[in-house]
């Protein structure tokens, strides 16, 4: 074969690259797309129907729901569950109480997290891989384990129906130290060693080069507390007696009727419990997906 018929040869065609940021794919073409978009409608049917049918269950009559059928549409549109659990129960201010607990343990949980991640990142100090090592230890211990020694400390220091007492405990995340470490590991130390030639502190160089550089991880991490710290319902309903001082999940639980379960009452309890996080998924619903996407906390 001569040199001439070897440079003819044609050349294989490599698939083109995905640019940064691309949905991911089954492959290139029509036919991939179509499966990928398929596959996505059934996976948004499927989380849909449960929300869907919560919302039909709850603007219907207990009498109506408790007859046989297999259709969710058996009776007449009425409101009464969420009026029976409206003048029963204080929702204004367990709202109120929700949103404060929640935002002060996300302020909390976030300003430590930070400093104790940034520290097993860069700190030099002796002990360092052993502390590392149980806070790493943590995430494995379950919530439950820890009721009791932190009630009975709650009860020592007389925190029990206190803020103090519910915010206090969820402050302390191991999860998030290590996602935050894990992150800051990956930002250029030369950025750093450069602002410390200029004369910047250690705290300067972490507010100044680390923390805006890490804005997507912050908001990722703020975004779960948050989120947990609303969900929360073991914790606030051991540490509070006081109606005034209950979350929102825990106050409407106390007003559901003690004869039978109540279908109507337990799912607009649910969905009134849920309305504020859509309220905010839907406000911030880029940023939040955003954040997880670049994170890489969606499972990529």
């Amino acid at each position: 074969m001569s040199a001439t018929a070897t440079t003819l040869r044609p050349r294989r065609r490599r698939p083109p690259r995905e640019a940064a940021g691309s949905p991911l794919l089954l492959g290139h073409g029509r036919l991939p797309r179509l499966l990928a978009g398929t596959a996505l409608v059934v996976l948004a049917v499927v989380w849909l129907v449960p929300f869907v049918w919560a919302v039909i269950t709850s603007v219907q009559s207990e009498e109506d729901i408790n007859t046989t059928g297999l259709s969710p549409f058996k009776g007449a549109f009425t409101l009464d569950a969420y009026q029976q659990i409206l003048e029963r129960g204080n929702v204004t201010v367990w709202a109120f109480n929700s949103f404060l607990i929640s935002a002060l343990v996300t302020l909390i949980t976030v300003a430590v997290s930070t400093l104790a991640a940034y520290g097993f990142s860069r700190g030099t100090f002796r002990g360092r891989r052993g502390l590392l090592g149980v806070t790493v230890a943590a995430i494995m211990v379950p919530p439950q384990l820890l009721v009791v020694p932190l009630f009975e400390q709650m009860t020592l220091f007389n925190l029990v129906d206190t803020y103090a007492a519910v915010i206090l405990p969820q402050v302390v995340a191991p999860m998030m130290v290590f996602i935050l470490k894990r992150f800051f590991d990956t930002v250029p130390r030369e950025l750093e060693e450069a602002a410390r030639i200029d004369g910047a502190t250690e705290l300067r160089v972490f507010r100044s080069i680390v923390l805006p550089l890490s804005r997507p991880i912050v908001a990722a991490v703020a975004i779960f507390v948050f989120i947990g710290a609303w969900n929360n319902f073991m914790w606030p309903f051991i540490v509070t007696n006081d109606p005034d001082l209950m979350t929102l999940p825990v106050g409407l639980a106390t007003v559901k009727d003690a004869y039978g379960i109540q279908y109507a009452q337990s799912m607009a309890s649910a969905l009134l419990a849920a309305l504020p996080l859509i309220v905010v998924f839907l406000l911030f619903q880029r940023r939040i997906v955003n954040s997880v996407a670049t994170t890489g906390l969606g499972g990529s």
